[in-house]
């Protein structure tokens, strides 16, 4: 397992959840170093596939995604995306089963585009592009992930009855 902190996880329905994040500055991207290794942590330790930014509170546009599930790799190497901005989608679309850490025990059946191409630095400022036409988790993971750093959520996508259950769930 990645070293690192463990960092709290903030839960539905705290509002910095559906706060838009702010771009890193390339003269920050040396000072995020320890954030994104104790976000990897956390992901790990929590078996999520992904973790943005502002799920842990730090308002910045950055999440990191497990290749693990994505490649059957046998090695923790995830893959760190800073800036990131969904440059093409498909037209077809797909109803999956998703999850979040944000929301936990919560999982909801939400459509989205197929395939995705995303456009980000890695963690050394570097840019890059990738597709994720191979892997429906990737272009899943992407797309969530993505929507964390633009203040939306699982809930807002799900079906209406299941946005109810969840309102519900979280009033407890």
């Amino acid at each position: 397992m990645p070293t690192g902190k463990l960092l709290d996880i903030l839960t539905y329905p705290d509002d910095r959840l559906t706060q838009e994040c702010r771009p890193v500055e390339s003269s920050e991207i040396e000072s995020i170093q320890g954030l994104i290794d104790d976000m990897i942590y956390t992901m790990y330790y929590h078996g999520g596939v992904g973790l943005a930014a502002p799920q842990v509170g730090s308002n910045i546009r950055v999440f990191v995604i497990d290749r693990k599930p994505i490649n059957g790799d046998q090695v923790s190497d995830p893959w760190v995306f800073i800036n990131p901005e969904i440059v093409w989608e498909s037209d077809d679309t797909v109803e999956r089963r998703e999850g979040c850490l944000s929301f936990p025990r919560v999982f909801c059946d939400i459509e989205r585009p197929q395939w995705v191409k995303v456009k980000a630095l890695d963690r050394n400022g570097e840019e890059f592009e990738m597709d994720a036409s191979r892997s429906n988790l990737f272009s899943l993971a992407l797309q969530h992930e993505n929507d964390h750093l633009n203040g939306r959520l699982m809930r807002e996508l799900a079906p209406k009855l299941d946005q109810k259950a969840i309102d519900k769930y979280f009033a407890r």
